[in-house]
């Protein structure tokens, strides 16, 4: 059972290199990974349940700790992200379904790797855990409208629909696992040490369907895209950086906030995409599952040799 444990850590620890890994190997054999497109809202909320079995009380301890930190970052996650994502639509004139993919990338709440990634930065891991934990609970109010009011001039957007999605993907087995948690400790403690492994497989997956879904749009667009990705994760890192700077949050707290919204839960991009729109709108999330763990490591890693003044 160790040496499993171990083998689930490796893998969550390379998970970047799977995604590239599937994602060739999907767009090469695209026929051989179709089916699995009816079956990512079931995956995301997989990984949901187990998000919700980590939950601890402490995790929201910090937001009384830390009501103006979890504040700045959870709204600079559905302020910041939504508007640049717009920004990037609207000033390079994306195609529709890609303009909408983009958008919703951008509407998603923070993902668990933000705060791997803050760990390893020497950040506030705390406050980006509870950071992550409110903007996944409010993402069904939040996520559905944003998408509304930044993307319902390229397409029809259903906010009821979609927050009907989120509530099924994200809150109830979120609170599945919380309750898994509550009453049974113990065996929660052990199949903890195995989601990272679980996340991995179902993240992999999502985007395996997403590229076998979508090949000829990737040939006929995929370098804007990816152009897209790269631009509007860096700039959420900026930004976000800079935002938290400017209220003057602790050194340790800019890195939480800047890692918080530059990373998302694109897993549940790619799901509300190929629910709601098309296999291309769902492309973003795909390219971002990938890039984000490419990007996070090395952002971490710079600020992990600097001191926590």
């Amino acid at each position: 059972m160790q040496s499993f444990i171990k083998f689930s850590h490796f893998v969550g620890r390379t998970f970047a290199i799977w995604v590239l890994l599937v994602a060739v190997v999907a767009f090469l054999f695209p026929e051989q990974f179709l089916w699995i497109g009816s079956y990512i809202s079931i995956m995301l909320g997989i990984i949901m349940f187990g998000m919700g079995m980590t939950l601890s009380v402490q995790d929201f301890r910090e937001v009384v700790r830390q009501p103006k930190s979890v504040a700045i970052g959870v709204s600079s996650q559905f302020v910041l992200m939504p508007l640049i994502a717009y920004g990037l639509a609207k000033g390079l004139n994306l195609p529709p379904e890609i303009a909408i993919g983009v958008i919703l990338v951008g509407a998603c709440p923070g993902g668990t790797a933000s705060n791997v990634m803050t760990f390893l930065a020497k950040g506030n891991t705390a406050l980006s855990v509870a950071i992550t934990s409110v903007s996944t609970l409010l993402a069904p109010l939040l996520t559905p409208a944003i998408i509304y009011f930044l993307a319902r001039e390229w397409l029809e957007v259903s906010v009821s629909s979609m927050f009907m999605s989120v509530v099924k993907i994200v809150l109830l087995p979120i609170v599945l696992g919380l309750i898994v948690q509550l009453f049974l400790k113990e065996q929660a403690k052990k199949t903890v040490d195995l989601m990272p492994l679980i996340s991995v497989v179902a993240i992999v997956l999502i985007v395996a369907a997403v590229v076998a879904g979508s090949k000829d749009k990737i040939i006929e667009s995929g370098l804007l895209i990816f152009a897209v990705v790269i631009l509007h994760n860096g700039l959420g890192y900026l930004i976000g950086f800079f935002v938290a700077k400017l209220f003057k949050l602790e050194f340790m707290d800019q890195k939480a906030v800047s890692i918080e919204v530059g990373m998302q839960n694109s897993g549940l991009g790619a799901a509300l995409a190929a629910a709601h729109f098309s296999p291309l709108a769902a492309v973003p999330s795909a390219i971002f599952s990938f890039w984000h763990n490419i990007s996070g490591p090395i952002l971490a890693t710079y600020w992990a040799q600097k001191p926590n003044k």
